[in-house]
């Protein structure tokens, strides 16, 4: 997520895989209507689920039966009790609270079709230090990426008429998951610009025009996993994975965390089915060969020693409470995640960077625009594409009219991983996901814990405790197992 989104922060069917996914048409219900997940005790949800539903005072939204979780809507202040009277039911679990607009104070592939190098010389390359820091030119003269790889960018939309981003972009496995269902992603659906943005990094095309993404010749989806608020509900996140899982995309960049609750906490009946729940489609994904890369987040946090959550509902009004390690973040701390902290043009954690011994798989360039502002990064952020339809603090205009917009976050992060990842799965046809994750650790180049003092002034967001980093050069804290080398990671 940037730091500027979150610091508090094409034509589809409507259903996927046999099995997986139906939708039911919405229906009135009485009251102020609520979304509500069904997480039932079984992988599987019961044939009579939609009529349970209904006499419970609620309308079946979408049932993910490959998963036991069922998304439903209800006006009833009885709903939850009613359904957890039924003895299958896990829990019936709230997905938000009072919602509020979010601060916005700082601003599986086999290979087959053709893998082709890609060029770095578009009109605005000479910006993007990122790419440089990475090797991801150098990349390029082995492989931009194989076409027959999708990458699923779940994230607040995509402007899929971006000129940059238009010649990648995958209309049928696109989806807009803000109901709950998947339904067409229709134009204009970003509204935050922050998906346009991530996906750039991703998959910009290498065409002349503006900036050339880590793998620029892959083919981008767009999943659209939050309101037009910038809230990725549970329901949209289940919704999103059981997208991705069900169409066969390779790979998915999640850059945010899933809300009301920053910390889901299994002492909390319904945070814990909330976590369940995302967990089950989130594993239902890499069972099916999606590698899912996810940002840490940017609250200066150690999200190995956890101690208290000061954001929490995020929705409004949040609470103070005392956490511990049983409460954890969707995505980034469900097994098999690739989590992945920012750095700067220096090369060292970002000033707001989350981090954590065993959350922390890598680092990757997500901007700093105080401690690591640089003849070739001036502003210390990172340049990518942007609608043209919404305003931007820092804009770039490409010669052609093309938009960009310069932000920093571990959002800006986590998509140079995914973009690495996409060029391994291009690089490697038919790779596993356990090997995928296995090749960005493996041939990351390691990077020492720095001197901790410069982050005196950046102490925790939740806790107020100073940042520290803990491991060795090989792996630690900070960086993981160090900053992610598109290079390296294409190599024979």
């Amino acid at each position: 997520m940037p730091v500027s989104v979150r610091r508090t922060l094409a034509l589809l069917g409507s259903a996927v895989l046999a099995g997986s996914l139906m939708i039911a048409a919405p229906a009135a219900v009485a009251g102020e209507s609520k979304t509500y997940l069904v997480v039932y005790k079984s992988l599987a949800v019961p044939n009579d689920a939609a009529a349970r539903i209904q006499g419970a005072g609620g309308t079946l939204v979408a049932r993910y039966d490959a998963i036991g979780v069922a998304v439903a809507r209800s006006g009833s202040s009885t709903f939850r009790s009613s359904m957890k009277a039924d003895s299958r039911v896990a829990e019936a679990a709230l997905t938000s609270k009072v919602v509020v607009r979010a601060d916005d104070a700082l601003n599986n592939s086999t290979g087959n079709a053709p893998n082709i190098p890609a060029t770095d010389s578009d009109s605005l390359s000479g910006l993007q230090w990122d790419m440089v820091q990475i090797h991801t030119p150098e990349a390029h003269a082995i492989t931009g990426g194989s076409p027959s790889v999708v990458v699923g960018d779940l994230d607040t939309g995509l402007d899929f008429t971006h000129p940059d981003l238009a010649p990648n972009y995958d209309a049928a496995d696109s989806a807009d998951c803000s109901s709950g269902a998947p339904t067409a992603l229709l134009p204009g659906n970003d509204q935050a610009g922050h998906g346009t943005h991530t996906a750039g990094t991703i998959a910009a095309a290498a065409n002349g025009i503006g900036i050339v993404g880590v793998a620029p010749n892959v083919k981008i989806a767009g999943i659209k996993s939050s309101n037009d608020d910038g809230f990725f509900f549970p329901e949209m996140v289940v919704c999103a994975f059981m997208w991705a899982g069900s169409h066969g995309i390779d790979v998915t960049n999640n850059s945010y965390f899933a809300d009301p609750w920053l910390f889901n906490c299994k002492n909390d009946a319904e945070q814990r089915a909330i976590f369940s729940a995302e967990q089950r489609a989130i594993k239902y994904a890499i069972s099916k060969g999606t590698a899912v890369v996810a940002a840490e987040g940017n609250f200066e946090d150690d999200l190995a020693h956890v101690t208290q959550d000061v954001i929490s509902p995020d929705t409004g009004p949040g609470t103070v409470r005392d956490i511990s390690n049983a409460c954890a973040i969707v995505p980034v701390e469900v097994p098999g995640v690739v989590g992945v902290t920012a750095n700067g043009n220096r090369g060292f954690k970002s000033f707001y960077s989350n981090y954590g011994v065993g959350v922390t798989q890598v680092i990757a360039p997500g901007g700093d625009s105080i401690l690591q502002q640089t003849a070739a990064a001036p502003n210390g952020r990172v340049l990518s594409t942007w609608p043209s339809y919404l305003p931007c603090a820092r804009p770039v205009v490409d010669p052609s009219g093309a938009t960009y917009c310069y932000l920093q976050g571990t959002s800006m992060a986590s998509p140079h991983v995914t973009g690495v990842a996409a060029l391994i799965e291009s690089a490697f046809p038919g790779i596993s996901v356990g090997r995928v994750t296995a090749r960005l650790t493996n041939t990351a180049d390691p990077v020492a814990c720095p001197d901790t003092a410069m982050y005196a002034p950046f102490p925790s967001t939740s806790n107020g405790a100073p940042q520290v980093c803990q491991g060795s050069t090989g792996y630690n804290s900070f960086n993981g197992h160090g900053q992610v080398n598109a290079l390296s990671a294409v190599s024979p």
